[in-house]
């Protein structure tokens, strides 16, 4: 069956398991047309599933090899309802071999298939030939008293044997010949076919089976109708990198959800992190990853009045501002992502609630010289602030690694060279003798101003006379070198100011 709905009915239960923190909630499961049915919402650290209560015989527990008493009260139809092999002939000893379902044997339910029997009514038949122990059996009396001990190394080969006697359907075994001892009494000796297909009416037991498993490495949760901007209320899904679904899961308590949403994304996230680790034993300082997760990136539809959604996978790699239709699984996936930006020339920013294209909420913008501007969102404010301040973090790093940039500009209608550096700041360089024509520090810059165009000013306050001098310069590449200065600028408070990256956000 198709699971499209989940109904979320009682709350979260935990319970450790070998330090592993489980946690469980009844649900019922629906596929939109038929009637819910009762399921287990089951979450580990690497899994979670959908499970459906299944009721099965309750097996009974293996006697120990002690010896113990049993009274067997025989029955008209049916006698003592077992069956025995071995006998003092074949070097073995009197092996019970079957117990027939409902009958005397059967209903004390201290009797086992491989129990040896020992005595009958108090007399040892230990050393008796197979037949005089079918004889004594016969001749106990309504209430008989066995002495029995149990062969667990013979249950197997009995049980065995059984199957194989009852497939055959044939008399070869020697049991107990009157008619009130054996289990029929036609005149042939095989059993009746009712006897093999009758079905066991005791007691049952509950266990949950799994109908659903979705990996949680480099899964993702989401609360929207897939692909659009419309939220499923007090509703959420996961969707595993297999492309295995939960279906949706409704809660009726707002409290519920937050509770599943938190612990489910809580794990995805440390097996995310998990996995960044790994990836970045393989990978130079300068290279490593700061940040994957899922996305969900806004496809404009031409000459649609709506959009659609994409799950994209994002990555902050080294220098790189990394996009993947399906995440990197292996090493060799890192040389293979198709849209790559480098994030010292990519601006980051987040979307204001009023400024939103849709419905939808937690949306931040990549902008990009030369190329249309890219908008995602979130599924919780949280994912937005942990994207946010690992942005910060790789500028930071991308710039550190980069150290230097020169963009060709116009100054004065001369060709020059503006530099980018990170320890001495802004120089202004002639392009032809790479002279300085004058430079400044990063603390020293004011404030900057553009025509959208070309034209750049740069306001710089000098050191000792305070005064703010105005530079102007013209740039091809404007949007560029503008992102470029502001990754420089904020990797520099944040090398002067750690709590800047802590701070960004609030």
């Amino acid at each position: 069956m198709r699971i499209n709905s989940i109904r979320m009915s009682t709350s979260i239960e935990e319970k450790m398991d070998k330090k592993i923190k489980i946690r469980t909630g009844m649900v019922t499961v629906s596929d939109g047309k038929s009637r819910p049915i009762p399921v287990q919402l089951h979450l580990s650290m690497e899994l979670l599933r959908i499970q459906k209560e299944e009721f099965v015989p309750i097996e009974p527990k293996p006697p120990n090899s002690k010896e113990r008493m049993v009274q067997i009260h025989r029955q008209k139809l049916g006698g003592l309802g077992l069956s025995i092999k071995g006998g003092a002939e074949h070097k073995l000893p009197i092996l019970i071999s079957r117990i027939y379902k409902n009958q005397a044997a059967a209903q004390t339910g201290d009797l086992f298939v491989g129990d040896a029997i020992i005595k009958v009514n108090g007399e040892y038949i230990t050393a008796c030939p197979h037949d005089d122990a079918v004889n004594i059996l016969r001749n106990a009396g309504d209430l008989v008293v066995l002495t029995v001990k149990h062969y667990k190394a013979a249950t197997p080969f009995l049980q065995k044997q059984e199957d194989k006697d009852s497939q055959q359907d044939s008399n070869s075994e020697k049991e107990a010949s009157d008619e009130s001892y054996r289990i029929t009494s036609n005149s042939t000796g095989s059993r009746p076919n009712s006897v093999c297909s009758e079905m066991d009416q005791d007691a049952l037991q509950s266990r949950w089976t799994d109908i659903i498993t979705v990996p949680l490495m480099m899964a993702y949760v989401t609360r929207y109708i897939y692909g659009t901007d419309k939220l499923r209320p007090n509703s959420f899904e996961v969707r595993g990198l297999n492309g295995v679904s939960t279906g949706i899961i409704h809660c009726d308590d707002s409290a519920i959800l937050s509770q599943w949403l938190k612990y489910i994304t809580d794990n995805i996230i440390g097996l995310t992190n998990l996995q960044m680790k790994l990836y970045n034993r393989n990978f130079g300082i300068s290279d490593r990853i700061e940040y994957m997760g899922w996305v969900n990136e806004c496809v404009l539809n031409n000459n649609q009045p709506w959009q659609n959604y994409k799950p994209r996978f994002l990555a902050l790699k080294g220098t790189d501002l990394m996009i993947f239709d399906i995440p990197p699984l292996n090493l060799s996936d890192w040389s293979k992502c198709t849209l790559t930006f480098k994030i010292y020339q990519t601006m980051f920013r987040i979307v204001k609630d009023s400024e939103n294209v849709d419905e939808r909420q937690h949306c931040f913008v990549i902008q990009n010289s030369g190329q249309e501007s890219r908008y995602f969102s979130m599924e919780t404010r949280q994912d937005l602030l942990r994207i946010e301040n690992a942005w910060h973090s790789a500028v930071c790093n991308a710039v550190m690694k980069l150290e230097t940039k020169t963009f060709t500009v116009s100054c004065n209608g001369k060709t020059a060279g503006l530099t980018l550096d990170w320890n001495t700041g802004f120089s202004l360089n002639d392009g032809d003798s790479k002279t300085v024509i004058w430079q400044y520090k990063f603390s020293q810059l004011r404030g900057s101003s553009d025509d959208g165009k070309s034209k750049l000013k740069l306001h710089f306050q000098d050191i000792d006379t305070k005064v703010i001098e105005t530079k102007e310069l013209e740039c091809s590449i404007l949007q560029s070198l503008l992102y470029c200065m502001h990754a420089f600028l904020t990797a520099k408070v944040a090398s002067v100011d750690p709590g800047f990256l802590c701070s960004t956000h609030s």
